[in-house]
């Protein structure tokens, strides 16, 4: 099972628009913290998420805060709730936890808790970047528990997104492609993208192939899925077999691309090339190649 995956709480998705059962499952509530897109985890080297209690949320909390309801764990009601406006927070909550970003505490979180806070921080972010109506402008109302964005003005609502991105590794008989993108020093993955509007997942995968590397794909096969909150995509990894070798950058994204053997890619992601690295442990990128290198 990927990291980011595994959410084992129960959503019930077709209770969120019942006002009166949300507000029912406040009293006993837990709260995940979110303080400008940071998560509240306790522990050092081995992290846990901390819920706080619903009164202590509602302490800290503006009025008119963002809290969207995640589900239950068992029969305990979760919430994400969003404390960006309270400068005091991290002095606040200090007793409860520390507020790290997620990414970099990704490898130390348990698996459940990553699946979980990556639930949270998606929606809490959404929240933040829709704040009005994409059709008429006006200032947006939370509704249906969290769930969804609606305009008092033209009626309009809107629903959190998550946008599907292709990641794909590029093999060619015993060998795969590992690319280092412009922006990146020394560090090699696979090769991705965004699906585009009308497109399929295969098509993707052959689309950003070649734009970016200039490789025909033939054979595309589906590996898994992760949800990767950075800030709302689903990452669709692929298997891309390639017609040949041969090479043509887009220098603009990418600024070196290289054949590894089997060997040579266990090398790269297990840090044992000096000076070189490979994608972290929680990323989909790292499980492609590991899954590819040990077949």
């Amino acid at each position: 099972m990927l990291p980011f995956t595994g959410n084992p709480l129960d959503r019930l998705s077709e209770k969120r628009p019942d006002a009166a059962f949300i507000a029912g499952k406040l009293p006993g509530a837990r709260m995940l913290p979110l303080w400008r897109l940071q998560v509240l985890t306790t522990g050092e080297k081995l992290l846990d998420a901390a819920a706080i209690p619903q009164a202590v949320g509602d302490g800290l909390a503006a009025p008119d805060a963002t809290r969207v309801f995640l589900g239950l764990d068992g029969e305990v009601a979760l919430f994400a709730l969003d404390v960006s406006h309270a400068e005091n927070a991290p002095a606040a909550l200090k007793a409860h936890g520390e507020f790290r970003e997620l990414r970099p505490a990704a490898p130390f979180l348990r698996r459940k808790d990553l699946a979980i806070l990556s639930q949270a921080k998606a929606l809490i972010d959404w929240h933040g970047r829709h704040g009005f109506c994409a059709c008429c402008g006006t200032p947006t109302e939370i509704a249906d528990a969290g769930w969804r964005r609606h305009c008092p003005r033209c009626g309009a609502d809107h629903f959190p997104r998550t946008d599907p991105a292709v990641i794909m590794l590029a093999v060619h008989g015993d060998e795969c492609l590992l690319a280092r993108n412009a922006k990146w020093e020394k560090f090699y993955s696979t090769i991705a993208g965004f699906v585009e509007p009308g497109e399929s997942i295969e098509e993707a995968v052959r689309r950003e192939s070649f734009e970016e590397v200039g490789l025909k794909v033939g054979k595309v096969a589906y590996f898994a899925s992760q949800p990767w909150p950075f800030p709302a995509s689903l990452m669709i990894g692929c298997y891309a077999e390639c017609d040949s070798k041969a090479l043509k950058l887009d220098s603009t994204e990418i600024a070196e691309a290289e054949w590894f053997t089997r060997e040579r890619a266990l090398d790269l992601i297990d840090g044992r090339i000096e000076g070189w690295r490979g994608p972290m442990s929680v990323a989909i990128a790292y499980h492609l190649i590991k899954g590819w290198a040990k077949r």
